[in-house]
């Protein structure tokens, strides 16, 4: 009976060892390849970019930033497969952690980081400048489905909706106070998709909505007149440029002048990378990073802008698409974040670029130099595709 009792488990042992193989193996059948391959091409669409715009930047060493950004780039595909093997019922038990987490590290930069062009957003690691609010637009969406799964049939209800308020409303303001008033938008993006999708009632988003939109009068009218100033004064500048962009051409309205300079220079083709001198010659500020799509635009024209933004198209259709397809509420609610805090950031940067929106220091996903951009939305991108491998569809057929 022994011998028979030993024998039975070995086979059990053998059947879940056989099973988990299986599993394994049907990942690449259940993987999501369009999007994928949507995003290995913008990242080297991305690298491409950085490439033709940054030539000039280091004297001597035109490769610097593409060998750079490409370092980054690897990181992030690593990460992306990571996050991708995980399953993301993992960030639904341990929210409260990733939320603590979250906080305590934004946090800590109002401590530990230095100030820099008079915000303090990176901490220095010695081998990389870590930005935590950027992984922060990920995180804070994990966090805040995690506590709404949670709340199970009471997650439409007004209470739990003004709870994931409160919740966003501490990193959001953390974030605010470093100062980057892009990356807070960002995560009122990332609250709204997230409030939206988990189904909150019309009244109740009706009712967030308004208070929000009073306290950005507030912000920018009612406590200013009042003495209180809120927005730092190079903010200030930057919304009354906006408004009225004539008001100072050589000043606070000079790098949206030149940017959308560099945009209608590109014309249908571009002007290549020598004949680009908006960006060579350095008329167009912070051209490898806030005013990247500006860059792009003048060497590739809009052929190149075209192929940018259809890229772009397709992430966030297949991201759409697997709201629709994932097997629970916190991961429809997951994917819906991500999706639109992605679709927000590229419809704002590029705006802003070219005179259309207001310029809040948002990156260009996959485009814009920097390491913590980089990494964070291919950690994105490897959540979307974990909720699609784990989707309905492929739960009913195991």
């Amino acid at each position: 009976m022994a011998i028979e009792y030993v024998g039975a488990k070995a086979e059990r042992r053998g059947r879940s060892r056989r099973r988990l193989r299986a599993q394994e193996l049907s990942l690449l059948r259940r993987m999501d390849w369009i999007l994928f391959g949507a995003v290995v091409a913008l990242v080297a669409y991305g690298l491409t970019v950085v490439n033709g715009i940054t030539q000039h930047d280091v004297a001597g060493n035109p490769r610097y930033f593409l060998v750079r950004q490409g370092v980054f780039a690897a990181i992030g595909v690593v990460g992306l497969l990571v996050t991708l093997a995980l399953d993301p019922s993992v960030y639904r038990r341990f929210w409260r952690t990733i939320y603590v987490g979250l906080v305590a590290v934004i946090a800590l930069v109002f401590v530990a980081a230095p100030v820099v062009r008079g915000s303090r957003r990176w901490l220095d690691l010695g081998f990389f400048k870590f930005q935590p609010s950027e992984f922060g637009k990920l995180l804070l969406v994990l966090a805040l489905a995690g506590f709404l799964a949670e709340r199970g049939k009471r997650m439409q209800e007004a209470p739990s909706a003004f709870a994931v308020v409160g919740l966003a409303a501490v990193p959001t303001m953390l974030v605010f106070l470093q100062p980057d008033f892009g990356t807070a938008l960002v995560y009122g993006a990332g609250l709204a998709a997230v409030l939206l999708v988990a189904g909150t009632r019309w009244i109740t988003l009706a009712f967030v909505g308004t208070a929000a939109l009073l306290g950005a009068i507030a912000i920018l009218g009612l406590l200013p007149a009042a003495g209180v100033q809120i927005l730092k004064p190079y903010q200030q500048e930057r919304i009354t440029g906006f408004t009225n962009p004539d008001s100072d051409p050589s000043g606070a309205t000079y790098n949206v002048k030149q940017s959308v300079t560099a945009v209608g220079a590109g014309r249908f083709d571009g002007r290549g990378v020598a004949g680009a001198t908006q960006t060579s010659l350095g008329f167009n500020p912070e051209h490898a990073t806030d005013f990247a799509f500006s860059s792009l635009a003048e060497q590739r024209g809009f052929v190149g802008a075209a192929v940018l933004l259809c890229l772009y198209l397709l992430v966030v259709w297949r991201g759409l698409r697997i709201i629709t397809v994932a097997r629970d509420a916190f991961s429809a609610i997951v994917a819906g974040g991500i999706t639109f805090a992605l679709l927000f950031q590229i419809g704002i940067n590029v705006g802003m670029t070219m005179g259309i929106a207001p310029i809040t220091g948002i990156p260009l996903p996959f485009v814009s130099v920097g390491g913590s951009s980089m990494i964070a939305n291919l950690l994105a991108m490897g959540v979307l595709l974990s909720i699609h491998v784990r989707g309905t569809p492929y739960r009913n057929k195991r």
